[in-house]
């Protein structure tokens, strides 16, 4: 294994917005540095943002609707200049470029740079119109490209389909180590009775609205059952959606720092995903796995995968309130079985963590940079 490569990471999203793609290219970085690699990140981030020394700011982040959600991401002149000068002065063996297909910072990338490049595509997407308009500009930055890496069956499937060539399945990672060992929130549990949620409260797709559908059917009849909710959104909005008799056995944190998002993991019985589409793998799975939680989720693709088929956590029907009330209550029921999904978890998330996939992604790096393909330079 080359030593000591010198790695530039281009992330899309905007650095102080929660989500996976960033959280990816976070951990991503961490594990190559604790294998002896020198990595610098550039992602849209104003100039007053907190980062940390490996990460470039490349100016702010605009909304932009993308892929059934509201993405923060960079890309105009101002944008465009500073990713040149940290091409031109960063020196790397390979430039690694997150998302390339949306308008945002890894475009940019691909048409400032020269030499080898490695891109990895997260979402899966269908032709859209969109897609078609841009399809000369975004082919003139994947010619490119010297390695592409997919994170699921679906991302690769929808590239290859939509632009051909040859694409390398490695899946997102977490680090299992952090997830481990935590404390419950103060006043939590688990304690036979608890259900939890994390997610964007206020994005459909995530699927709230069929968890509170399922809490209605149960709470009735379970006088005990408490449902703790964290993320991004509106709290007021998500407490009108539940009747007022239940309110009080319903709890909203909002947003939570790292530190709290693990404690809230080890904080429930039942971990549910209620997710209806757009997931190419489900990171906050492999997260809530790697910390012991018991895993209820939709039986969408992605999520079936990672769990196995049901070996490593509970699955309901896609979209079914109804089916997330009968498997949760079975769940709540089963403490033996809630421990053996746990446990074979576990097991299974082991194939995730990043010291497992960084290696992964090392050895495209150096497939791309064999043969003294040089470095990545600014393409004048």
């Amino acid at each position: 294994m080359k030593a000591g490569m010198k790695v530039g990471i281009v992330c899309p999203y905007s650095w102080d917005v929660p989500g996976g793609v960033k959280q990816h290219v976070d951990d991503l970085t961490q594990a190559l540095m604790a294998q002896g690699h020198e990595v610098s990140v550039i992602a849209p981030a104003s100039d007053d943002d907190e980062l940390p020394p490996y990460v470039t700011g490349a100016g702010r982040a605009v909304p932009v609707p993308y892929n059934g959600s509201v993405a923060r991401m960079s890309f105009g002149f101002i944008s465009a200049a500073r990713v040149r000068r940290w091409v031109r002065t960063g020196g790397f063996d390979v430039l690694h470029i997150h998302e390339p297909l949306i308008p945002s910072l890894g475009v940019l990338a691909c048409w400032a740079a020269k030499g080898p490049i490695v891109a990895t595509f997260h979402a899966s997407f269908t032709r859209s119109r969109a897609i078609a308009v841009a399809e000369p500009l975004l082919r003139s930055a994947l010619e490119k490209l010297s390695g592409r890496i997919a994170v699921s069956d679906a991302a690769r499937k929808s590239l290859v389909e939509q632009f051909g060539g040859d694409t390398v399945l490695i899946p997102n990672g977490v680090t299992v180590g952090r997830y481990t060992e935590a404390e419950p929130l103060d006043g939590w549990g688990p304690d036979g009775s608890t259900i939890g949620f994390l997610g964007r409260m206020d994005e459909e797709r995530k699927g709230l609205p069929i968890l509170l559908e399922a809490f209605k059917l149960l709470a009735a009849e379970r006088p005990d059952l408490k449902l703790l909710i964290a993320g991004p959104g509106d709290a007021k909005d998500v407490y009108d959606k539940v009747p007022k008799a239940f309110r009080d056995r319903v709890t909203v944190l909002g947003m939570v720092s790292e530190a709290n998002k693990i404690r809230a993991y080890h904080s429930v019985d039942v971990f549910c995903a209620p997710n209806t589409r757009g997931e190419s793998f489900g990171i906050v799975l492999a997260e809530a796995m790697a910390s012991g939680a018991t895993v209820l989720a939709s039986d969408i693709p992605a999520f079936r995968r990672v769990l196995g088929e049901g070996q490593a956590g509970a699955l309901f029907a896609n979209g079914d309130p109804a089916s997330l009330a009968r498997e949760a209550a079975a769940l709540l029921d089963a403490p033996e079985r809630r421990a053996k999904l746990a446990e074979e978890a576990l097991v299974a998330v082991m194939k995730y963590d990043w010291s497992t996939v960084a290696r992964d992604v090392v050895r495209v790096y150096e497939t791309v940079t064999a043969g003294g393909a040089g470095r990545v330079e600014e393409d004048l």
